[in-house]
């Protein structure tokens, strides 16, 4: 018989509250997220960060409050950005591109995916995979269009 954190990765129903080893990751998670938001200093967030996030490359900056499941189950690329109020549920995994830039109460459910230099839009609920290169929002979070060159040229080009 497999156990909750198993049935959980495999993507079927599963409940944590039945699994102490996935209890324990949650509250471990949780109260790494709440130091995170009560931090000041960017060192000790990057720091934080990097033991809260499974992946993380160069220049990852997120705002608080941030908050997630088990932290370990997310990856995020290089020059991410991520305004306040991130919350992403983690449970299926959650995998972030190269220079994405996440507007502000944007929500992030399990098993997604946003593509390599993407935005999406503040207050949207990410439901499906977003793919690269393009502009998303709204609830559900839908493509809009995608990054055009004068998106690139900008003074507002996260990639810079």
């Amino acid at each position: 018989m497999r156990t909750e954190k198993e049935k959980m990765l495999a993507g079927q129903v599963y409940n944590p509250g039945q699994d102490e080893e996935l209890m324990a990751e949650l509250a471990a998670c949780k109260a790494k997220c709440l130091r995170y938001n009560q931090l000041l200093a960017a060192a000790e967030k990057k720091e934080l960060l990097k033991e809260i996030l499974g992946q993380s490359g160069e220049n990852c900056q997120i705002e608080p409050n941030f908050w997630c499941d088990y932290g370990w189950n997310i990856k995020v690329g290089n020059n991410f950005y991520a305004n306040h109020n991130l919350t992403v549920l983690d449970a299926g995994g959650v995998t972030f591109g190269n220079n994405v830039w996440i507007g502000g109460g944007v929500r992030v459910v399990p098993g997604i995916s946003i593509g390599d230099n993407s935005v999406i839009g503040a207050g949207s609920v990410v439901v499906k995979d977003i793919p690269a290169n393009c502009v998303a929002a709204g609830n559900p979070c839908r493509v809009i269009r995608e990054v055009t060159d004068d998106d690139a040229n900008s003074d507002l080009n996260w990639k810079k």
